[in-house]
């Protein structure tokens, strides 16, 4: 379900989490989505307040923007793209031997890739964020 209206893409989510608690039957990406939640219990409980905001300038993470991060680079790694990704993602196991790690690393250089487009206006520069995630390396 992807959507740039914040509350579909928050329903979808609270839905696909409740739905995973009552052992109903889930799509792919409500299953990918609930597995990603599980490994976050700082968000059981508040999955379901789809309308709180979150302000980073608080020291407040937001759960949604998080899940949405993780689902983000597990798709990326799925199709390898962009190119190297996966190549990087192996090595950061390595080095690090902990995924869960490894993804938030990660995903700060996704949100930093994000951000600098939002703020400048422009496309995403997925060289820029190659670099960014081979700096991670060293």
């Amino acid at each position: 379900m992807y959507s740039q209206d914040r509350k579909k893409q928050r329903e979808f989510l609270a839905s696909a989490w409740q739905k995973h608690l009552n052992k109903e039957h889930l799509e792919p990406l409500e299953t990918q989505l609930a597995l990603i939640i599980e490994s976050h219990p700082e968000y059981h409980k508040i999955i379901k307040n789809i309308s709180s905001d979150y302000f980073p300038e608080q020291g407040e993470i937001n759960p949604f923007l998080h899940i949405n991060l993780h689902l983000a680079l597990k798709d990326q790694l799925s199709i390898n793209q962009p190119q190297e990704i996966s190549s990087i993602y192996e090595k950061l196991l390595k080095k690090y031997n902990d995924p869960h790690e490894v993804e938030h690393l990660m995903m700060e250089c996704i949100a930093e890739m994000i951000f600098a487009s939002q703020r400048n206006n422009t496309e995403l520069d997925h060289e820029k964020y190659i670099l960014s995630l081979n700096n991670l390396l060293h």
